[in-house]
């Protein structure tokens, strides 16, 4: 049998994307667990309104930088105009304070050319590249922590026109990485010679779409791409500016979404599942019934065999069944809940009240070819969770593709 201690979750949703972490962590010590919490109404993320944007003077030599700068000036956002291309002010007397500095900062620069050398991102996609890095939400389980260095500012890439056009000349170049069992391109556009890119690597692209615009050009651009696919994922809502963009198809829209104990407690600043389910109905709908037409997906992350979990993950599945009640181009992603010794230091000095799990003792070893290590469940149980969630995903979304388990 599957289990966790039951107080391993107890951390409490955050309504609003610009709490302080001293906020952060008081609510982590008065929710307690409750049993089978039921899917909440639809509550919407505000959006993220940093309390400074920085703009560096190379960003501004970019039209997109420039229009950036427009939509942060007409939300009264403060404005600094360092006259280096260094972000300055980041760091502070301790990781909590740097932390809560970095997440309420705006950083508009351009992306370090090494970007411009677009990487595999298995099982994701063929190739990753990036819009921007840091994300203005407060999951507690981040990702992104040991991954990006120095303070977790929100930066975004003002170079957008030449990220976009280093694009191209990767959809004819195979990448280096074996795709997955279950994942081909056959999954994307049913064609041989398609080409994915996840630009979901680093950032919610959703999240500071207001400010940054960046997401709605790369969706138009790959509309009028015949071999390059778009992927990217959200645990935001804000999509309603989206629906109407002429995709043609080519961009599979993805929603993080998870059970309530993980969802409400350590999913900090973002929209509830409800609302990211309700999205993706919108973004799926065809557009005579007023939706985007969008490929969708759900990637049910991170997967943690809490107390119950089957319960609550039946309720999360019911939900979003309920949520896609039609006919629609519809894929899965499955990634359980790992961590490496970085990352559990890392998210220890950004949330250390946190009762995430981050227990080796109950993780099994996996190393990669570079010698890293990162903790997972044990086989066995990995094996229980894969074989439940397969089953009950095939049984509510038989047309529903599984792309890749891990």
């Amino acid at each position: 049998m599957i289990h966790e201690s039951p107080n391993s979750l107890a951390v409490p949703h955050i309504g609003g994307v610009n709490l302080s972490l001293e906020e952060v962590n008081h609510q982590a010590e008065i929710v307690s667990e409750s049993a089978l919490p039921e899917i909440a109404a639809p509550k919407s993320a505000p959006l993220w309104m940093p309390q400074r944007a920085v703009f560096t003077p190379a960003a501004l030599e970019h039209q997109h930088g420039r229009d950036i700068l427009a939509r942060v000036e007409a939300l009264g956002i403060e404005v600094e105009f360092p006259k280096s291309n260094r972000i300055m002010g980041l760091k502070k007397e301790n990781e909590r304070a740097t932390y809560s500095t970095a997440k309420r900062t705006l950083a508009v620069v351009t992306s370090p050319p090494s970007y411009l050398k677009l990487q595999p991102i298995p099982p994701s996609a063929d190739w990753q590249y990036h819009l921007a890095e840091g994300c203005p939400a407060h999951c507690q389980y981040c990702y992104l922590a040991g991954s990006l260095s120095g303070p977790p500012v929100v930066r975004v890439f003002a170079n957008l026109e030449e990220i976009l056009g280093n694009l191209p000349r990767y959809e004819d170049i195979k990448s280096p990485v074996a795709r997955p069992r279950g994942f081909s391109p056959t999954s994307e556009r049913g064609r041989e010679d398609s080409t994915s890119f996840e630009v979901s690597c680093y950032t919610d692209p959703l999240g500071i779409e207001h400010l940054s615009g960046s997401l709605a050009a790369s969706i138009r651009y790959f509309g009028t791409r015949e071999k390059g696919f778009l992927r990217t994922v959200s645990k935001f809502d804000a999509v309603d500016g989206l629906l109407d963009l002429p995709h043609n198809g080519q961009s599979r829209f993805r929603f993080s979404i998870n059970a309530v104990p993980v969802s409400s407690r350590l999913e900090g600043g973002t929209a509830n599942v409800a609302a990211r389910l309700q999205a993706a109905r919108k973004m799926a709908l065809p557009r005579e019934r007023g939706g985007g037409d969008y490929p969708i997906g759900l990637v049910i992350a991170p997967i943690m065999p809490m107390d119950d979990w089957r319960e609550h993950y039946s309720l999360l599945l019911d939900e979003a069944a309920r949520a896609l009640d039609f006919d629609c181009n519809l894929t899965f992603e499955l990634i359980t809940h790992r961590f490496t010794p970085g990352s559990k230091d890392v998210l220890l000095q950004w949330y250390p009240k946190t009762s995430l799990d981050l227990d080796e003792s109950k993780r099994e070893i996996k190393r990669n070819k570079f010698g890293g290590t990162k903790y997972v469940y044990p086989r066995e149980t990995m094996k229980e969770l894969k074989a439940w969630f397969f089953a009950e995903i095939e049984a509510r979304f038989p047309n529903g593709k599984i792309l890749y388990w891990t």
